[in-house]
């Protein structure tokens, strides 16, 4: 009898790829990757190839809409915990916080906010987007240089997040490490740390990523709202508010009297959202476990696991890379 292969899950198969992808995946540089077994680096920044077949779908065929809003993030800085925030906001005359079947209370974030080159444009080389209801809003992690023009080119607004690379660091070893198949073994903390610091990481180098939005964010302010996840975590309300105002659709007087920003940050809370069975037991369609969005979401972990030479080296680097841009973490 033919011995069963094991099954492996979506976001880690890798023989779905254009014969363009194919193509161009043969001309660039390689690195071992953090979960898949290769990254290539592309317009400067490191991916799988799964992310890239994503990004040149997206690059070839989305159309930005003036209305559309993007959620633009490096890659665990708590992206999840802002999709919840957005999608309330936007839509909290839509689907009012306090009624009982929230969408919020039944779907994980990266569901109710797609993901354009992990999600959209990776699953379909063209998808229809036209029954989606406007304002429009997704997400991504692709570097600024490497949107589709249709981004630049409209009156779309781009929100940016980011965390402190300490963190980030860690919270990223921590998931690729539990989407890696037990055949894989994890990658140790050292390891990780290494190619952090040389550039080698989902959507890197970090430092590049970060100034690229950064640098956008000073020339364009009124298309590109730079947040930091430490400031989100430090005032939660104000934040929130600034986010409002930056969408075009700031609380009234009547909202702020009835607790309506009170109520957003309820239910978009990391202890709320990690305690909803749909994040405690689903799977997204690409095969990931939710729960594996909600780690701790401390500000600081990272000082539980980085060497004292760990931490002195990240920060001379970034110091280095940062330095001269009014961009300090």
């Amino acid at each position: 009898m033919p011995t069963s292969q094991p099954l492996v899950p979506k976001y880690l198969k890798q023989d779905e790829l254009t014969q363009e992808c194919k193509e161009l995946l043969s001309t660039l540089p390689t690195e071992k990757g953090w979960v898949a077994s290769t990254f290539y680096k592309y317009q400067g920044f490191w991916h799988p190839c799964r992310h890239l077949q994503g990004i040149l779908s997206c690059q070839k065929h989305f159309q930005a809409q003036d209305t559309d809003i993007i959620l633009v993030s490096t890659p665990k800085s708590g992206t999840t915990w802002l999709k919840a925030i957005l999608f309330a906001l936007l839509n909290r005359t839509r689907f009012p916080i306090s009624q009982k079947n929230h969408p919020l209370l039944s779907n994980n974030p990266h569901v109710l906010v797609p993901f354009l080159e992990i999600k959209l444009y990776l699953e379909q080389e063209n998808p229809d987007l036209s029954s989606i209801v406007s304002p429009r809003l997704f997400s991504t992690h692709m570097p600024d240089v490497s949107l589709p023009k249709s981004v630049h080119d409209s009156q779309c607004k781009l929100v940016y997040l980011c965390r402190n690379p300490k963190d980030t660091l860690i919270s990223l070893w921590s998931f690729t490490n539990k989407l890696r198949l037990q055949e894989m073994g994890t990658n140790s903390l050292e390891e990780a740390s290494e190619r952090f610091c040389g550039g080698v990481s989902m959507y890197g180098p970090f430092w590049d990523h970060v100034l690229g939005y950064w640098e956008e964010s000073l020339k364009n302010p009124e298309k590109v709202l730079f947040l930091k996840y430490e400031e989100i975590k430090e005032q939660p309300k104000l934040c929130l508010e600034k986010l409002a105002c930056f969408l075009g659709c700031p609380f009234s007087l009547k909202e702020e009297i009835e607790g309506v920003v009170d109520d957003i940050l309820e239910i978009c809370s990391f202890d709320h959202l990690s305690k909803l069975q749909v994040n405690m037991e689903g799977k997204l369609p690409s095969g990931e476990n939710c729960n594996l969005f909600f780690r701790k979401g401390e500000v600081g972990d990272s000082k539980n696991y980085l060497s004292p030479e760990m931490e002195e080296r990240l920060d001379k680097i970034c110091k280095e890379k940062l330095d001269g841009s009014g961009l300090q973490f």
